[in-house]
């Protein structure tokens, strides 16, 4: 049977290349993307550019009544749709609960109310995250979800609330949940479309026009653990067709992943600068961050201050099984390091020879 797609999420960072990937490996499939109405122009011009499935842009919203959709619009994928992928949900850590929580978790609800209807369902894909474990410290296994935990911030805890939903619905559906850690830039190219979250805070602190770089939150012992959206596309695609990955929680992460201290060191070295030999606390490094001029700058960065320290580990055992043999597995961060921080460069280099930049409301973009 060939492949009938259907993906919320786009035209989000994730979702644009996991689109392209999916059309590319199904060229005789049909892929079928829920927009929402402000970005469907934007989406098209996407679709436009990609080669092989047939590509359908549908206008609507997971927050709605059957996503938004006309009758037939909806029916026609209750009839048709093979492989649902999830990965429409609002990702800006400091966004309003209320907002969080309809996008994230009332969205899932519609979503699993479509998977529960489609009559061909083969994998239902859903993309949580590594931090629905919260605050919670030392070894965190895939098979763990609820474990007492308190959150951080509203996409935390909200993401942990969908999730709930999707693991309910492993009795009756044929789930996958995948788990990323942070996801940064292609491991080519170091393409990205949002510098944000711990990662990038970190080369924000190295990289800024200071003579000497600012200090880094801590001590900055924990791991900073960072996947490229390559691996994330091509493994997610791997085990939507791997039938073991059928009710299974994967975490997709650096198996190994430096700590972020190392990490700190390596991207000084890349730019030639000497770090300072003391730490500031992450109140500190907040309050710096909101000094006029550099706040235009870190305000995507400030909510990633308390990911630095925190010393959580991610088992990824049921990953690592299910991918064993098919080639795709996840590049150390060294290895691909410098296109991450070349990208970034050339992108800021550009925003500033353009002029005064606005800074996007990070509630008004597509998802992931």
């Amino acid at each position: 049977m060939s492949l009938h797609a259907f993906v919320t999420g786009y035209p989000g960072f994730i979702g644009k290349r996991l689109v392209r990937y999916l059309a590319e490996q199904n060229p005789d499939g049909h892929i079928t993307l829920l927009v929402q109405p402000k970005f469907v122009k934007e989406a098209q011009r996407y679709v436009d550019e990609i080669r092989g499935a047939k590509l359908e842009v549908l206008s609507g919203d997971i927050v709605d009544m059957h996503l938004g959709l006309a009758g037939r619009e909806y029916q026609r994928l209750v009839d048709e749709t093979t492989h649902l992928f999830h990965l429409a949900a609002v990702s800006y850590l400091g966004m309003p609960r209320e907002v969080a929580r309809r996008v994230n978790v009332e969205g899932t609800r519609n979503v699993l109310e479509l998977g529960r209807e489609a009559k061909k369902l083969e994998r239902f894909v859903h993309f949580s995250t590594c931090y629905v474990s919260g605050d919670r410290l030392g070894v965190i296994a895939e098979d763990e979800l609820e474990h007492g935990q308190s959150f951080r911030n509203a996409y935390e805890e909200t993401k942990y609330e969908a999730e709930r939903l999707v693991q309910k619905a492993k009795a009756h559906l044929p789930v996958t949940i995948i788990r990323p850690s942070t996801v940064v830039g292609d491991s080519a190219t170091g393409e990205i479309d949002r510098f944000e979250g711990p990662y990038y805070l970190g080369m924000l602190l190295v990289l800024s026009p200071l003579v000497l770089p600012l200090p880094l939150p801590g001590n900055g012992v924990a791991p900073l653990n960072v996947v490229p959206v390559d691996f994330v596309v091509q493994a997610t695609w791997s085990l939507a067709q791997n039938a073991a990955a059928v009710g299974k929680t994967v975490h997709l992460v650096d198996p190994n992943p430096m700590s972020a201290r190392r990490v700190y060191e390596l991207i000084a070295e890349r730019a030639n600068k000497k770090l300072p030999r003391f730490s500031i606390s992450a109140r500190a490094t907040d309050l710096f961050l909101r000094i006029p001029g550099v706040e235009k700058v870190a305000r995507p960065q400030r909510a990633a201050v308390n990911y630095v320290n925190h010393l959580a580990l991610y088992n990824c055992h049921a990953a690592l099984e299910l991918l064993d043999g098919t080639g795709v597995r996840c590049p150390p961060l060294q290895t691909y390091l410098d296109k991450l921080i070349d990208f970034a460069l050339q992108t800021w280099k550009a925003r500033k020879d353009t002029g005064p930049e606005e800074i996007d409301d990070p509630l008004d973009r597509p998802a992931r």
